[in-house]
Parts: structure tokens; sequence; C-alpha cells
């Protein structure tokens, strides 16, 4: 009971309602927000940032309606840098699809050989006939993945395997035929659509490029952000109208089939009841990211390119990386972040614990510290970055830790129900 009432207090300040800021076209203002002003506590963030550089990050920015409170560069990664963002596209994709079907160049219930052309995939006529575009970008084509190339886009790579509609698999070949209905459809390149319909509008700078079968976007993290900012506001860059189709936004952040509800539009959901990945063909039980907000909707690509938008909380987080660390799918990587951004905001008044201070002493067999100013009662636990929890035996307000490991830990007291938590290096 008492640990639910932290992570209320936690959630509390993410609740703020306020007008949303859209930085200028051009050049690099962007108005920022103080952490302290969200009641965010400077340890916390230091803690995440640690987590975040050990998993191989980029780039790290958090938006509080429009305004940057968070930015983070890692190693010589820069504002300017570029960096893939892999499948995380997918979602710039199905956004540019849906303006040429305002726009009155296609329909999603059409047949997507009224596109492709008679032949783009190996099925009989009239299975490739039952395939429409709406199949494409909701991963229900029916088409076998487990062809030995999963990106291929080949006819010979795209084979039946089950009627569309009726089947939920994250197969990039189909996927990435979408390319060639907006083309056929507008009578643009793909990167001539998104540049005159989106990043014009927005700000945004970046383009598809081939990489083998594929067409992957690159940007800087601040074009990615713009994105996730259009993302999260209906359609609407201030008075600019980019997609006015509220259906269509609707469609791509809400359940686009009951296979797997945790996918709309080539875009990841959560708070669902179930949720399926990528190379498997089972469901798995409660919401993909169990400590991110409920309403969350997400761009994810390979290796942690994350665009999270969080509606009720007013929050765009985007993370840039060339790992996940030890997270198997980015789902799990991503619901790690929230964790740490669950731990932010300070639930104790610091004059709880105006009278502590650590000390470092030294130690050969392993770390030691002290705390002054602990009182009888203080419950104190020790955490590593990643939130594993690390013995230590206590006489007093002396410490020793059982670690041979140097690094960052985290001390949390516990005092009634007010909780502190004290950022320190150890180095045995």
């Amino acid at each position: 009971m008492k640990k639910l009432l932290i992570i209320l207090l936690l959630l509390v300040g993410f609740k703020t309602k306020a007008q949303t800021y859209f930085p200028p076209l051009v050049g690099d203002t962007w108005d920022t927000i103080d952490p302290v002003d969200l009641g965010w506590c400077e340890d916390s963030i230091l803690m995440m940032y640690d987590y975040l550089e050990q998993t191989d990050s980029k780039a790290f920015i958090v938006l509080k309606d429009g305004k940057i409170v968070l930015e983070k560069y890692f190693g010589t990664f820069t504002k300017d840098s570029l960096w893939l963002w892999n499948s995380a596209g997918k979602t710039l994709t199905a956004y540019a699809v849906g303006i040429a079907q305002t726009e009155g160049f296609l329909d999603i219930n059409d047949a997507s050989s009224d596109y492709l052309g008679l032949g783009w995939t190996s099925l009989t006529a009239s299975q490739e006939s039952a395939v429409k575009i709406i199949h494409q970008l909701t991963m229900t084509t029916g088409f076998d993945d487990g062809v030995p190339d999963f990106y291929c886009t080949d006819p010979a790579c795209l084979q039946y395997l089950a009627d569309p509609g009726t089947r939920w698999a994250y197969h990039n070949g189909p996927y990435t035929m979408l390319d060639g209905v907006i083309s056929n459809a507008t009578g643009m390149t793909l990167n001539q659509w998104v540049n005159q319909k989106i990043k014009t509008k927005i700000g945004m700078t970046g383009s598809f490029f081939p990489s083998g079968y594929n067409r992957i976007f690159v940007s800087n993290a601040r074009s990615m952000a713009r994105f996730g900012l259009l993302l999260s506001q209906d359609g609407m860059w201030g008075a600019t109208t980019v997609q006015s189709d509220l259906t269509y936004l609707n469609a791509m952040r809400t359940p686009s089939q009951t296979i797997n509800p945790s996918y709309g539009y080539l875009t990841w959901l959560n708070g669902q009841t179930s949720f399926m990945l990528p190379g498997v063909q089972f469901s798995f039980t409660g919401s993909p990211m169990p400590n991110a907000p409920a309403d969350l909707y997400a761009a994810l690509g390979k290796d942690g390119q994350i665009i999270n938008v969080a509606p009720s909380d007013g929050l765009v987080l985007i993370r840039m990386g060339s790992s996940m660390g030890t997270s198997l799918v980015g789902n799990q990587y991503n619901d790690t972040i929230w964790q740490y951004m669950n731990r932010l905001n300070c639930p104790a008044q610091l004059s709880e614990f105006n009278t502590l201070s650590v000390t470092l002493s030294p130690n050969p067999n392993n770390g030691s510290f002290s705390v002054s100013g602990l009182l009888e009662s203080d419950q104190v636990e020790l955490f590593n970055t990643i939130g594993e929890k690390i013995d230590f035996t206590r006489q007093e307000n002396e410490f020793s830790v059982n670690t041979t490991v140097s690094g960052v830990y985290i001390v949390r007291i516990q005092r009634s129900d007010a909780i502190h938590n004290l950022r320190i290096v150890i180095n045995p």
C-alpha cells in the first residue's frame, strides 16, 4: 500500500495542463522548462542519464507541453548529429499515407494492387486482390513472415500464408511496399511527399534513405521530437493543419484489429489487455509497457529508437541509440526508461533530510560510506543505476557495501512516508 502511495505521488507532477508550445520552423530556438518547476529531482535525472549512457544511448529528449524539459546527448553525439529511426519511421509512413487519403489520392480500403500493379506478390490473382492498403498498415497482410529474408520486397518473398486480416505478424516487406503505394498514388516520391506535406509544415529535417530493401528515415533528435509533438496534437502544428482527418489519426493510435490490440496503424499502443511481439505468434497478457502511462502510443525502431507520446501527461519522449543494452525487444527497454521517469518527482520535502550528508571511506575489499544525520528508524536501501538492489551491512550510520564494481549508486532513505535519494560514486 505504501509503495502504491509513493508511485501515485510520483505521478502527480505530470498532470498539469498547459497550452502547447510549438518551436519556430527555422533555427535552434526552443523554449524550455526547468525540471525543478515540475518537481523533478536532479539526482533522479542523473540516475536516468547514467542508465541511458550505459545502454548506448545517443540522444534523449523529453518535452512537456511542447517545451524541452530534458535534453541530453552522449559521447560525441550532438543536437546536429544524424541517426537512423529504423522502424520508428513506420509511424511517419503511416502518417503520410493518411494525408494521401485525406487529399483523395487513395483509400486505405483499396486493393494494394491498384497502386502496385498485378504480380507484386507471388500470390494468386484472387489472393493478391484481397490484400488492401489497410492490411499493410496493420501488419495483417497474411504474408509468410518466415521467409529467409524478412525485409525482401521481391514477389518471390511475398508469399501467402493466411487470408488478409486473419493473422497479425510484424513483417517488414509488405510495409516497405507502402512507399510504392504513396508514390504511384500521388505522383511524388516518398521523400517529396513527406517533405511537402509534413516536414516543411513543422520545421522538421531528415530523409528516407535506401538500405537494401529498406527505406530508413534519418534525422537529428530534435526533428524526431518535432514529429512526436505533431503526433500529440491531432494533426495541428499551432495554427497550421497538417492532417485534418481525425478519424484516421484516432485509428493510428487505437487498436487496428483484435488479434494484436496493442498495434494501431504502424504504431505501438500501451494500456491494452494483451500484446504480440515481432517473430512470435502468441499473445502476452497485459500491457506491453506497464510502467508507462496507459494512454501512451509509440513509434519504436530497432536498437531502441523511440518516440513516446503520453497525451494525459503532456509528454513526448525521444531516445536515439545504437543498442538497448540487455533488453530483447524495444517495449521492454522503453518500459525500463519509464521506471526511471516515474522516479523523477521528489515525493518528500528536502527539509525532512536537511541534516543528511554522505562520507565515502576507502575499503580494500568493498565500498564503504557513512550517512550523518540518520535517525535510528530511517530505512536505507542501495541500488545500482539499473535498479538492482545492492546488499550492504549497517552498523549505526556506517555502511559496508558487498560489491567490487565501481560506479554510481543511489542511497534511498525512507523516513515515515518521505523518501530521499542520494547519488553517490563508490570506487571499491
